[in-house]
């Protein structure tokens, strides 16, 4: 289900002067998929009981992530649902839109890396067993042998490949299951140059947006702290949450508390520090969110940029070593013969 799409056409509906029940009614008679269309008539049938769209949303099992649920129950309670559902909507579609430009621009050295490997296999696989029989019972260079070596093995053994490439996979998925193995994960992923300075800005964004989203609806901060460290989708980040948020409530200012959490970008605690001083913490919230997003988009470009020739040279470098394995012993050979 499209979060961004749900929250707008419920504010739309509401907008109109359409009650709840029956935005949530048509919304289900939509030509959308069977799973979906289950979920509103859970939805449907709470409302219709009486229960209010977050209860009812919470009734689904999971299908709505804890922090529009949240935003839900205060713009009920504040009679501001219209507002909430719509600053909801905003705020899916700018993760989105990030998400699928960080996603398009990453699209490019993916799949360079793919046909890389691809065009590797193929000629160790097909391409030099032919040129190698030619150099039986003649003297070869190292960087000669050591291809025939790899071709052999990859030829002769393709199946041990192939079990140790899935036996990979699979222990990779599970290894990422375990608490420990994907914290020590995590925390790793922000330390690569490069890759670790494009981390921090997202995961800072989300927090940001998130915390701004919680607290202008007027939940507690420590509640939305603890809402906002869930959704930051980091668990080494989402560790030092606790201590910050036991910080907060012995009366530290956030901007201290979040200083204290190893993986922010510098930047947040001063924006932080600059709207408890103000008094518009959540508006400085929102604002450095958007700086952040933009920062991403840019951060993005560079990675690629700085990624696409180190992979092209990594690729033309192994070309090459494959020619020279092959034109060296022919060179030889002519060389003999003349």
């Amino acid at each position: 289900m499209e979060i961004s799409d749900f929250s707008r056409q419920i504010a739309s509906m509401l907008g109109s002067g359409i009650t709840m029940i029956r935005a949530i009614k048509i919304m289900e008679e939509r030509d959308i998929k069977p799973a979906i269309k289950k979920v509103y008539g859970v939805l449907y049938q709470e409302i219709q009981r009486g229960n209010t769209l977050s209860y009812a949303m919470e009734a689904t099992g999971g299908s709505f992530p804890e922090l529009l649920i949240n935003m839900y129950k205060s713009g009920e309670a504040s009679g501001q649902m219209e507002g909430t559902a719509r600053k909801m909507a905003d705020h899916y579609e700018k993760e989105h839109k990030l998400r699928g430009k960080i996603k398009s621009a990453m699209t490019y050295p993916i799949i360079l890396f793919v046909i890389t490997i691809m065009v590797v296999v193929l000629i160790f696989t097909l391409i030099l067993p032919q040129f190698f029989t030619l150099f039986e019972g003649i003297e070869l260079p190292a960087i000669t042998q050591l291809m025939i070596n790899i071709s052999n093995s990859m030829t002769t053994y393709w199946y041990i490949y192939l079990i140790g490439l899935l036996v990979f996979i699979v222990l990779g998925g599970f290894l990422v299951t375990v608490p420990q193995v994907k914290k020590a994960l995590d925390q790793f992923k922000l330390k690569i140059p490069k890759i670790g300075k494009l981390m921090k800005i997202i995961y800072t964004a989300r927090f940001a947006r998130t915390l701004s989203s919680l607290y202008s609806s007027g939940l507690a901060m420590i509640n939305a702290l603890t809402i906002s460290g869930a959704t930051i989708g980091n668990s080494y980040l989402q560790s030092q949450f606790p201590q910050a948020i036991e910080q907060v409530r012995n009366g530290e200012p956030l901007s201290a508390s979040i200083q204290t959490i190893e993986g922010f970008d510098a930047k947040l605690v001063s924006t932080i520090y600059i709207g408890e001083e103000s008094g518009n913490l959540d508006d400085m919230l929102e604002s450095v969110a958007d700086s952040f997003d933009y920062e991403a988009e840019m951060a993005t470009t560079r990675l690629v940029t700085f990624i696409e020739p180190i992979m092209i040279i990594i690729m033309a470098s192994i070309v090459g070593a494959i020619i020279l394995s092959v034109m060296l012993p022919i060179m030889t050979l002519y060389q003999n013969i003349g």
